[in-house]
C-alpha cells in the first residue's frame, strides 16, 4: 500500500510539473512576437518602448548583462550636438536624467551648487527644457532598467546570437533567431540594435567594414587622411619630432610598442581600418569614493615608452579630457598623441568570433588600466602630472560588479550596413538632399585615429583623426535603416546604419542612436499593420506617427 501511494505521488508530482511548465509564460519557441529586438544598447531600449507604446508585443534579447550600451557604460558627457533636434524618447531619457538630479539625495558626493554647468555646446543642466545632458553611469542604467520595467517588456540578458546557424529565414524574411543557449525567438519584425551588426550580418545583409575610398561616394574626408590634423590627437602638437625606434635613429634597434611598421597607404584610398576603441572611464577625486588605480596582472611598462618621449618633448595636456559629471566624477576620454585610444588594435573586432572579441576587450582593458597605473606610478612621468594623477582613481559606486571598470567598450564603428540608401558626407554637408527623414543628427563629422605609423623621414604619426564642422543639423534617411529588399524585408537597423565611414563619424552619437531606435520600431510596427515589407512602407504615414511622438524630422520643427 505504501509503495502504491508513493508511486501515485510521484506520478502526480510529475504530471503537475509537466502541467505547470506547459501553462507557464509561453516559451520563446511558442510565442511569436510582433517585434524581436537583438541588442542591449540605448537604441534597443527606445525601440522596445516605442513598440510597446504602439500596442505591440516585443521582446529584447540582449547579449549584454547591463542595458544602455555606452550611454550607461561611461559616456556621461553626452555628445549632444544641437539639442533642439533631439526629440522623442531620446529627449525623454535626458528629461529623466534631469528629474533624477532634482532630488537632493542624488547629490551624494558634492552639493548641486558646486557642480559646474558645462556640456558639449549646451549647458549640462537645462532648466527651461527640463533636460540634463551630463550624468553618472549608474543613473543612466537605472533609467533604462526603468523603461523596461514600467512597460513590462520581456527581457533576456546574456543571450548571444548563434552567428553560425541562429537566423532562420523563409525567403528574404527572418522568422526566428536562436541564441547559443538554445533559446529561440520568433517574430514578425526584427531589429538589430547592436554595435557590431551581428544579426544583420548573419541574416545575409550587405555591409562594409573599414574606410571606403573617396571615389566610392564622391567624398573628401573618407579613406586614408595622411597630412590632416584636425584635433590635438596627433604628434604635430609637439615642438619636436618623436623617434619611433628603441635607439633613436637606429631602425635596426626595433620599433617601440604600438607603432605599426606598415605604410599608411595613399591619401584618399580605402582600407580595412576602423576607428580606435577605448573605455570611457569614470574617475573621481573624492577620497571617500576613490579607489587606487588597478595594476593589470600582465602590466608591462615598456608598452608606454612612446608616452615617455611625448612627456619629454614637453607635452602637458594629460588632463585635457577629464570632463566633469555630477558628484565629483569624470567621463574621461582620449586626448593627445598617446592616450586611451588603443590605436590599431581592433581591426579584426567587427568580424571576430565572440572568443576573439573577448580577447580584444581584455587587451584594451589591460592597456588602458596599465596606462593609468603608469602615469600614476612610473618615475619617468613628470612630477606635476603624476602628483595630480595620484589624486584620482576609479569610482567605488560605479560598475560595482565589474571591478569598477566600464562593462562597455567604446565600439566607435564596426560593421555598417549597405542598405537602400547610403548616408555620406554629402548629405551631412548639405551638398545633396536627404530623402524621407526619420530623425536628425548634428554632431561634427568626427573620426578618431585608425593607425600610428612611421613616416618616410623616420618620425611617428597618427592618422585618421577627422573633425569637420557642419553647416547645421542634417536629416537621416529612412532608407539608411533598412536593407535592400532582395536581402531582407522585415529587418530594421538603427545602429549599424547604412552610412559611409566618415558620415557614420557623426551619426554614431548616442542621442542619435536613441532617436533611430524609436524610428526603427515605429517603422516596424506600421509595416506589420499594413502587411508590407519595410522597404514599401508609406513614408507619409511613418512621418505622421514620428511627428506625433515628438521626433524632430527637420529644422524648425517644434516639440509638441
Amino acid at each position: 500500500m505504501f509503495y502504491r501511494i508513493r508511486i501515485n505521488q510521484l506520478i502526480t508530482g510529475l504530471l503537475t510539473l509537466i502541467f505547470s511548465f506547459s501553462c507557464s509564460t509561453p516559451s520563446e519557441k511558442e510565442e511569436v512576437y510582433d517585434l524581436v529586438i537583438y541588442g542591449g544598447t540605448s537604441a534597443a531600449i527606445t525601440a522596445a518602448v516605442q513598440a510597446k507604446r504602439m500596442g505591440k508585443t516585443v521582446v529584447v534579447v540582449s547579449p549584454d548583462k547591463h542595458l544602455g550600451g555606452l550611454t550607461a557604460g561611461g559616456l556621461g558627457w553626452t555628445d549632444t550636438g544641437r539639442k533642439e533636434v533631439i526629440g522623442g524618447l531620446s529627449r525623454e531619457f535626458y528629461q529623466r536624467v534631469y528629474e533624477h538630479y532634482q532630488q537632493p539625495e542624488a547629490w551624494k558626493w558634492q552639493d548641486k551648487s558646486e557642480y559646474g554647468n558645462t556640456g558639449q555646446g549646451t549647458p549640462a543642466i537645462d532648466g527651461a527644457q527640463r533636460t540634463q545632458w551630463i550624468f553618472e553611469p549608474h543613473v543612466a542604467e537605472q533609467i533604462f532598467d526603468d523603461f523596461i520595467a514600467e512597460n513590462e517588456i520581456p527581457l533576456f540578458r546574456d543571450e548571444w546570437l548563434d552567428r553560425e546557424n541562429g537566423v532562420t529565414m523563409e525567403g528574404n524574411r527572418i522568422v526566428a533567431i536562436r541564441t547559443l543557449s538554445g533559446k529561440e525567438y520568433k517574430g514578425k519584425m526584427f531589429i538589430d540594435a547592436t554595435y557590431e551588426g551581428d544579426l544583420m550580418a548573419t541574416a545575409g545583409v550587405s555591409y562594409h567594414v573599414g574606410r571606403e575610398s573617396n571615389d566610392v561616394y564622391d567624398e573628401e574626408w573618407n579613406g586614408v587622411q595622411t597630412g590632416v590634423y584636425h584635433h590635438r590627437h596627433h604628434f604635430m602638437v609637439l615642438d619636436q619630432p618623436i623617434d619611433p625606434y628603441w635607439t633613436p635613429g637606429d631602425s635596426s634597434s626595433g620599433v617601440l610598442p604600438r607603432i605599426s611598421t606598415e605604410p599608411p597607404g595613399e591619401k584618399g584610398e580605402g582600407d580595412h581600418r576602423v576607428q580606435a576603441y577605448c573605455f570611457r572611464t569614470c574617475m573621481t577625486d573624492h577620497p571617500e569614493n576613490r579607489l587606487e588605480w588597478p595594476k593589470p596582472a600582465n602590466y608591462d611598462s615598456t608598452q608606454y615608452e612612446l608616452l615617455v618621449r611625448i612627456f619629454d618633448a614637453g607635452w602637458r595636456e594629460w588632463f585635457g579630457k577629464f570632463d566633469d559629471i555630477p558628484n565629483r566624477k569624470t567621463d574621461t576620454n582620449n586626448h593627445g598623441p598617446f592616450s586611451s585610444d588603443n590605436i590599431g588594435m581592433n581591426y579584426d573586432y567587427p568580424e571576430a568570433s565572440y572568443e576573439r572579441r573577448q580577447e580584444i576587450f581584455n587587451e584594451h582593458r589591460d592597456y588602458q588600466q596599465g596606462l593609468l597605473w603608469f602615469v600614476a606610478n612610473d618615475p619617468r612621468v613628470p612630477e606635476e602630472t603624476q602628483s595630480e594623477m595620484k589624486k584620482w582613481g576609479l569610482s567605488k559606486d560605479e560598475f560595482t560588479d565589474n571591478g569598477n571598470w566600464p562593462h562597455q567598450m567604446y565600439i566607435r564603428e564596426a560593421r555598417r550596413m549597405i542598405g537602400d540608401f547610403v548616408m555620406t558626407e554629402n548629405e551631412l554637408l548639405r551638398r545633396k538632399p536627404t530623402p524621407q527623414s526619420v530623425g536628425m543628427g548634428s554632431y561634427t563629422i568626427d573620426s578618431h585615429n585608425v593607425q600610428r605609423y612611421i613616416t618616410e623621414d623616420g618620425r611617428v604619426h597618427n592618422e585618421g583623426d577627422i573633425g569637420v564642422k557642419l553647416p547645421g543639423p542634417y536629416k537621416i534617411a529612412y532608407g539608411s535603416l533598412v536593407p535592400k529588399k532582395e536581402e531582407c524585408t522585415n529587418l530594421v537597423v538603427p545602429v549599424c546604419v547604412s552610412a559611409s565611414h566618415i558620415a557614420f563619424g557623426s551619426i554614431r552619437m548616442e542621442p542619435v542612436f536613441m532617436i533611430l531606435g524609436q524610428s526603427a520600431a515605429t517603422a516596424a510596427v506600421l509595416a506589420i499593420d499594413d502587411q508590407v515589407p519595410v522597404q514599401e512602407l508609406d513614408y507619409e504615414k511613418l512621418k505622421e506617427q514620428l511627428q506625433k511622438d515628438n521626433q524632430i524630422l527637420e529644422e524648425g520643427q517644434a516639440l509638441l
